[in-house]
């Protein structure tokens, strides 16, 4: 499969996952924040709380945002194995009906916190492309006397 295309070069690129194990079940979170210069930052949270894998990823979204604002990013590439969040997230147009009403305001949220920022390009991507955020994620599972594990 080829490689997937570099972001702009002014880009932080974002991998994000959201897990939920069983699906609703606990949820964690893994982030990867690849910054211009090639340091890199990631994420592992366990949220010790149950709820469902939308839930998650946009949990997922929302710390890894929060972290990048607290970097100083104003440029994103943002991508995720959600398709849920590219739809309901993405460039404006017609949405699809949404999917879980009662998480209308992370999705809220969600929009607010992109308004903070110059430019976020948001991608989906094939779950196998997005293995680093999907086992930081898992490995957060493990993590029940360690709240978050950041870097």
């Amino acid at each position: 499969m080829p490689a997937l295309p570099e972001p702009p070069g002014h880009h932080c690129c974002i991998h994000i996952d959201g897990s939920a194990l069983p699906n609703p079940g606990p949820m964690s979170l893994g982030a990867v924040l690849r910054m211009p210069d090639g340091r890199r930052h990631t994420l592992s949270l366990n949220l010790r709380r149950s709820g469902c894998n939308n839930e998650a990823e946009l949990l997922a979204l929302l710390a890894a945002l929060r972290k990048a604002r607290s970097l100083g990013i104003h440029h994103i590439t943002l991508r995720t194995d959600s398709s849920v969040l590219v739809e309901q997230l993405g460039p404006p147009g017609p949405r699809p009906v949404r999917p879980i009403p009662r998480l209308d305001p992370l999705f809220a949220q969600a929009r607010s916190l992109m308004r903070e920022f110059a430019e976020i390009q948001l991608q989906w991507i094939p779950r196998h492309r997005n293995q680093e955020a999907d086992a930081l994620a898992r490995t957060a599972h493990a993590l029940p006397g360690n709240p978050a594990r950041t870097g």
